[in-house]
Order: structure tokens, then sequence, then C-alpha cells
């Protein structure tokens, strides 16, 4: 028999099976999804954090995120290098830690989205909240593998080969412009809500300081140092009004006499 014209006619291709589209979920590349440990933790290990923010508040603002979806045992965060931007978040839970997960990654925490994962092992804040009993032996393998690890971590290795280098810098006839951790003028420091005052009267007092500087609005408060009179601390609420103040009275002579040299503080 001859084939029909569907069979042989290249402009009339035969039908094919009807195929679904893939879900959109197999689309996303695999870099968007962390790969996650088998089971969940009940702590989360939370990256890419605003580095900006200090740590009391960043620390209370993870907490008041997390806390409606369970008890938060502990949230960790510090200032120093090796952990800045980042914290680890602790329920009582891991259904609870799995759930915040899922509905809090990419939330962008002071413009940053987070980045969160689970954490490897189990905070101290769970292991006391959880397994009490084991507490002790749990923070003694914790800080035997501190030290074991002491000397072997490629971030800490990395500062202690900069401190060397500095302190042999300092020992040796290297230029000043090639040392480092090279001290900022006062002129030069960056704004602050907290004004350094040098210069002044040895018997100036805080209530002169504060009929001067009270001229500009959100004066905060005047500080004297006991010890060196001749210097003393001024705060207003904001970076702004204290630059209005700074650039006012900057070589005001309050005695008539000495110029107060007046810059922002050293954060």
């Amino acid at each position: 028999m001859a084939a029909s014209p569907l069979e042989t006619d290249p402009a009339h291709p035969p039908p094919g099976p009807i195929v679904a589209p893939a879900p959109m979920a197999a689309v996303v590349p695999e870099s968007q999804e962390p790969q996650q440990p088998e089971s969940a933790t009940e702590t989360l290990y939370i990256q890419n954090l605003n580095e900006k923010i200090k740590v009391p508040v960043l620390k209370a603002s993870l907490r008041g995120l997390f806390k409606s979806y369970g008890e938060v045992l502990d949230v960790v965060a510090h200032s120093n290098l090796r952990m800045r931007g980042q914290a680890f978040v602790s329920f009582e839970n891991a259904e609870v830690a799995k759930k915040a997960l899922k509905e809090v990654r990419g939330f962008p925490l002071y413009s940053k989205p987070m980045q969160i994962s689970y954490a490897r092992t189990r905070s101290d804040a769970v292991v006391k909240k959880l397994e009490p009993a084991t507490l002790d032996a749990h923070l003694e393998r914790r800080k035997e593998h501190k030290k074991a690890t002491r000397y072997t971590n490629p971030i800490k290795a990395k500062f202690r080969q900069k401190r060397l280098a500095a302190e042999m810098d300092g020992a040796s006839a290297v230029p000043v412009s090639r040392r480092p951790n090279v001290m900022m003028p006062d002129e030069y420091l960056p704004p602050n809500k907290i004004l350094f005052l040098q210069n002044l009267p040895e018997n100036v007092t805080k209530d002169q300081l504060m009929a001067l500087f009270s001229q500009y609005p959100n004066l905060y408060e005047v500080r004297l140092i006991p010890t060196k009179k001749d210097i003393a601390f001024v705060e207003y609420l904001d970076e702004a009004s204290a630059t209005v103040a700074k650039d006012a009275l900057h070589n005001y002579k309050l005695d008539g006499e000495n110029k107060i040299k007046i810059t922002f503080a050293r954060k």
C-alpha cells in the first residue's frame, strides 16, 4: 500500500505526542538555591548582612524579625572582621527554623538580601534548652575544636601574617609612607554626631559649653574630662547637626584668646 501524503510530505509531518511544559521550578538556576543539609537544624546561619549596622542594633533587628516564627533562643553576631556580616539565630526546634528559613531567605534587611542556610552544629543555647545534661561536654568539645583550628584557620593565619609584617615593618627603616595602619589626621575624619574639642581654657565649665553649643539644634550632651581639662566631647542627635555646630564654632575664642579646635570624634 502506498504511503499517505502525511507520511511522505515533509511539509506535513505526522503529529507527535503532546508534552506538558516543564514546571518553572525546574529551570531555576541551581546557584539561587544553596544546597542544604539533609535535615534541618535548630540554628540558622545568616550571611550578607549589612556591615555598617552596629551589632546590638543588628541583633535586635534579627530577633524582632524571627520571633514571629517561634521562640528565639539566641542571636549571635560579632563585630570582628572574621564574623562581620554574619549571624546565627537559634530556635527551640528544627521545624520552626525550617519555616523561618523558607519564608525569610532573601529578605532585604537594611537593604541587603539575607543569605540563609542551616548551621552545621548546634548552638550553646539550643544544647542548653534541649539537652542541658550535655552542655558541659558540648562546651568542652567546642573549646578543643577552637584550639585545634587556631593555627589552621586561613582567615586567622592571614591576620597573623599581617600583624607580623607590621611588627617587622615598625622595627625596620621602612619609609613611613609604606607602613600600615597610618592614623588619619583629625581634620580628615568622617562625619560623626560626636565632636571632639581641644585647646579649651582650663577653667571652662560644662554650663559654658552647653550655652555655646545649644545655639545649634539637636544638642544631646556635653562631656568634660576631669583628668584633662582642655578637652571635651559634645554630642548631637545626628551627624548633620554636629556638622553645622563644628563648622560654626571651630576656632571660636571662648576666652577671647585661645581658639577652640573642633573635629569629629574618632569612631
